[in-house]
């Protein structure tokens, strides 16, 4: 069969399929308009080289207005030059002198060996060897073999020592005076004038040996080279005067220098120099007013001038590319799995504005705001205000990604140099931790008087580090703490508004909302008052157990208060509600399950129309999940026969928090527990077990990433708080009556 194609999109796909249109769109829109500003401030006016010459006195400052490298050309010249007086000559062996001598050598000892079986005189062997290898050997080294008592021996003795100086190498090296080379052996003045490369040629492998010049065998050191192998294999002298000798005159130079090789060996040293880089920071003075200029500082100024001017569209695009890297990051760390949760479209936007604001202003205040290099520029940039926005309206993770990403983002994109990059990330990681338990207004001043402190220590470092004049410390510290305060305070005042325009759950409203006597909930008293206690308890056991799991108490806290208010509007059809008659009695199954199930619903409408935040909204629609009323259901199944169960079902969905999941399980464990008759620890603890295990099986519990360890610490928690309220009391005994003559 043939292979089907797969036209559906990949997970990639999908996942862009899914983005949000208005995020995406001003994510998008924040990144052109960083971009053009980044790139639009990050050149500068080309520097008059004409003003300047080396050797006169300069008539004004030059300081460096971004960081610049360049390649010192006399520098990288220098080194070039040092690394190839160390790269080592090449010799190769000769494979044909090699198999040449052997050659020889083997033929006489074959012919002697004959001859000497024949037992010829003295003057035969002579001439018949003289006659085979015509002046190759002396008559005086034939007589010392003839007369060798172990003349055999001593050929083969001989092959040993002839194989060992061909192995070992006989160079042919220059002589000692440069005049005297030979064409060709000029090259070597070039090379390494103390070590040289051997290639040993084994088939396809190709093996480098270095050795020393001292300690190479030529032909004027192998006679010396011979006679000490002799006395090292402590051979005889019958063998040095005959056969040795005969070895002695076989060997031949057969180790060459390589031309071809030598260079590749140049080639390869030179393509891996690195050049050498001379740096220029930003804010360094290049030209002093008054001083000579040298010809280093002209280098420095043409190059910082050849960086000023229009940029390379390879460097632009690398620019783009590095902004786009770091804006990917942030939208990633931003996402669920740094936040724990999605980012609403109105939070996104904050974001985006904030990013794109910060990385803006940080290039603009390069550009057109000059300070001297123990400055740090950031002192102008309010990085603790952008960092405690977050902080405050999304949380202290959003906190730290902003305080890491956004001072990074102003570095890499050349706006900010590595003190200011310091101070800003030391102010932004400050301002994400002072308020991670802000509950108070006043506890923003106390955060800004904490981050004061720290930005104060920060530009003291750098001051320090550049060794700066004692009068400067003071006012630097000052405007440090002045930027950690005034951040402060324009939270005071921007708080407000953003949390209206984001309706935004933040500590402090938080604190307000938990106000009970709000009107809402003062409404809730009146008008259902067993709804309201019961509000309230089921808010101490939520506060407790997310105390516990480390989850938000004060978000459950309040989410228990409000999770119950669509009840108000018909309170005498719950049954907390009720003191002698129930309401239910009267209607259909049905139609109880139809009350019951419409105070989420309402409760929902209430809240916001009362512009509730929608992390309390979660509260009143997930409290009770999408499950069964199961008494009116049983009910109705009994008296109707076949029904269908989602008239029957919540219209909520199931808890999407940790919080949202323990307050549906403190609502229906207070309930419950309620029904028991003298609740004792083991009742409640087996009791609020079952309905835990009824929530599981429900699958009520599966998208709020409750564990089982902590629902085994939310149980405790529960049982701990209930057994203080159900606690048993003594029975207190009447007083006795008092007759009326008693009395006085």
């Amino acid at each position: 069969m043939p292979k089907k194609i797969d036209l559906s999109p990949g997970p990639w796909l999908k996942r862009i399929s899914r983005l949000r249109r208005g995020p995406a769109l001003a994510a998008a829109g924040a990144f052109v308009i960083t971009s053009g500003v980044i790139l639009f401030t990050g050149g500068g006016d080309s520097i008059r080289l004409e003003e300047f010459e080396a050797g006169k006195v300069a008539d004004r400052d030059v300081v460096a207005s971004e960081p610049v490298s360049f390649i010192d050309e006399d520098a990288t010249k220098s080194r070039l030059e040092a690394h190839l007086r160390l790269v080592p000559a090449v010799f190769k062996y000769s494979l044909s002198i090699h198999d040449g001598m052997r050659r020889i050598y083997d033929r006489f000892t074959l012919f002697s060996v004959n001859l000497f079986r024949e037992d010829p005189p003295w003057e035969t062997y002579l001439f018949r060897v003289n006659a085979e290898f015509p002046g190759l050997f002396g008559e005086e080294a034939l007589n010392a073999l003839y007369h060798d008592p172990n003349r055999e021996d001593s050929l083969e003795q001989g092959r040993r020592l002839l194989e060992f100086f061909i192995e070992s190498g006989i160079f042919r090296l220059a002589p000692e005076k440069e005049e005297d080379l030979l064409p060709g052996f000029r090259e070597l003045f070039a090379y390494n004038p103390d070590t040289a490369e051997l290639l040993h040629n084994y088939g396809e492998r190709v093996e480098r040996e270095r050795v020393d010049y001292s300690r190479i065998i030529t032909l004027e050191r192998l006679d010396g080279a011979v006679v000490r192998y002799i006395e090292d294999e402590r051979l005889s002298q019958d063998f040095a005067a005959g056969a040795g000798s005969i070895a002695r005159l076989i060997l031949r130079e057969n180790v060459f220098f390589s031309p071809a090789d030598s260079e590749q060996r140049t080639a390869e040293v030179r393509s891996q120099i690195e050049p050498v880089y001379r740096y220029i920071e930003r804010g360094d003075r290049i030209i002093r007013r008054g001083f000579i200029i040298t010809s280093g500082e002209m280098e420095e100024l043409r190059a910082l001038n050849l960086s000023m001017e229009r940029k390379d569209p390879r460097l632009v695009a690398g620019q783009i590319l590095r902004l786009l890297v770091i804006c990917l990051f942030l939208i990633f760390l931003m996402g669920k799995r740094g936040m724990g949760r999605i980012l609403r479209s109105a939070e996104c936007y904050m974001m985006t504005i904030l990013a794109a604001a910060y990385l803006s202003g940080a290039a603009l205040l390069n550009h057109f705001v000059r300070v001297e290099v123990y400055f740090p520029l950031s002192i102008l940039l309010p990085t603790a205000l952008v960092v405690m926005l977050p902080a405050i309206l999304l949380g202290f993770p959003a906190a730290m990604v902003t305080a890491m990403i956004l001072p990074l983002g102003a570095f890499l994109a050349e706006s900010i140099d590595t003190t200011s990059y310091v101070f800003a990330l030391c102010s932004g990681l400050t301002a994400a931790h002072v308020l991670q338990h802000a509950r108070k207004r006043m506890d923003l001043v106390n955060a800004g008087l904490l981050i004061a402190l720290a930005n104060a220590a920060a530009a003291l470092i750098g001051l320090l580090l550049y060794q700066a004049a004692a009068g400067l410390y003071l006012p630097v510290m000052f405007w440090a703490a002045f930027n950690g305060l005034v951040s402060a305070l324009l939270v005071i005042g921007l708080l407000p508004v953003m949390e209206q325009a984001l309706n935004a759950v933040t500590p402090f409203r938080l604190i307000e909302l938990s106000d009970l006597n709000s009107p809402v909930l003062k409404r809730l008293f009146n008008a259902a008052p067993g709804t309201y206690s019961h509000s309230i308890m089921v808010a101490n056991l939520a506060e407790t157990a997310c105390q516990e799991i480390g989850a938000n108490a004060l978000l459950a806290r309040v989410g228990s208060y409000y999770h119950d208010i669509g009840k108000m509007e018909q309170p005498a059809y719950f049954v907390e509600n009720q003191t002698s008659y129930n309401k239910h009695r009267d209607i259909s199954p049905r139609l109880s399950a139809a009350v019951i199930r419409s105070h989420v619903k309402l409760g929902v409408e209430k809240a916001r129309s009362l512009g509730l935040p929608e992390a309390i909204i979660a509260f009143i629609a997930e409290h009770h999940g999408n499950s069964v009323i199961t008494w009116f259901y049983n009910e109705a199944l009994k008296k109707e026969g076949g029904v269908n169960m989602e008239d029957f079902t919540y219209p909520g969905r199931p808890p999407q928090s940790k919080e949202t999941a323990v307050v549906m399980l403190a609502d229906v464990t207070e309930a419950a527990v309620r029904t028991l008759k003298k609740p004792t620890v083991a009742r409640m603890e087996k009791y609020i077990q079952e309905l835990f295990d009824s929530k599981i099986e429900q699958g009520q519990l599966s998208q709020s990433d409750l564990s089982f360890r902590e629902l085994e610490i939310i149980k405790h928690a529960f049982v701990k708080v209930l057994a203080g309220y159900y606690h048993s009391r003594i029975e207190y005994p009447k007083l006795p009556a008092v007759k009326p003559d008693e009395q006085d």
